[in-house]
């Protein structure tokens, strides 16, 4: 085989995981397809009940793995950190803007380097550091030089929030905690499943 070949074919298998994760992203967040008579039955039974209920970032505190708080109110909870068969790690959560303003998300955050910031605002930047074997990984790439993270952020108003994945190469099997690192954000240490 040639290392022309050898190359295209990874990259093809590189891009199967992130068609997998906009999939799976595209399905959560359809509405569920339900008709307009069973919105007035839902609240009207919401409605009835005199408990308080948590708001959906309260209930779902027992899902956050890390929470990592950046400028201008910008907050980065990491629900999920998965170890695949490939010999990666996809980490996945929400980026929200727990302030009072819309705020641009920082180009800081793509990193600094060429061939990264060519293709767009990224969390290209982000790191993963295995404490235990003492090595720093970076996000993925696929084979154009784009970042395997979410790309090309919109504003994000008040309250409102976006879910955000990263790639990175998986540590050895035997590394369960690790801690990411992002540009002008806190760190946050967490296990990996899988």
């Amino acid at each position: 085989m040639s290392i022309r070949f050898t190359t295209r074919a990874r990259g093809r298998l590189s891009a199967w995981p992130v068609a997998i994760v906009l999939a799976f992203g595209l399905v959560a967040c359809s509405g569920g397809g339900g008709s307009d008579d069973d919105k007035p039955e839902a609240s009207t039974a919401a409605s009835e009940s005199s408990e308080s209920r948590p708001d959906a970032q309260e209930g779902d505190s027992e899902k956050t793995l890390a929470e990592l708080k950046g400028p201008s109110g910008l907050f980065l909870k990491i629900t999920t950190a998965e170890r695949d068969a490939g010999g990666f790690v996809t980490v996945s959560g929400d980026l929200k803007n727990d302030g009072e303003k819309t705020v641009n998300i920082p180009a800081q955050l793509s990193g600094n380097e060429t061939e990264i910031i060519r293709n767009g605002s990224s969390l290209g930047g982000a790191t993963l550091v295995d404490p235990k074997g003492k090595k720093r990984y970076y996000v993925l790439r696929d084979t154009d030089g784009r970042p395997l993270t979410t790309t090309n952020f919109p504003a994000l108003k008040a309250g409102e929030s976006l879910p955000v994945f990263m790639q990175f190469p998986a540590p050895p099997a035997d590394t369960a905690e690790v801690t990411l690192q992002l540009p002008m954000f806190t760190t946050g240490t967490f296990e990996i499943s899988g």
